[in-house]
């Protein structure tokens, strides 16, 4: 199992609003939605391959 690093996010009000929204549409915790969000963007840059 993976090690997780908790750390402080700052985000806009709104954007944090539209997140959980998201998050809730698809039936995760905003903490996973970020988490799920990130893992594609690094899988689309190259930049992470499991």
């Amino acid at each position: 199992m993976s090690k997780k690093k908790a750390f402080v996010l700052r985000i806009d009000t709104v954007k944090m609003e539209a997140m959980e929204k998201w998050a809730a549409d698809e039936f995760r915790s905003t903490n996973g939605q970020i988490e799920w969000i990130l893992d594609q963007a690094l899988r689309k840059s190259g930049r992470w391959k499991p």
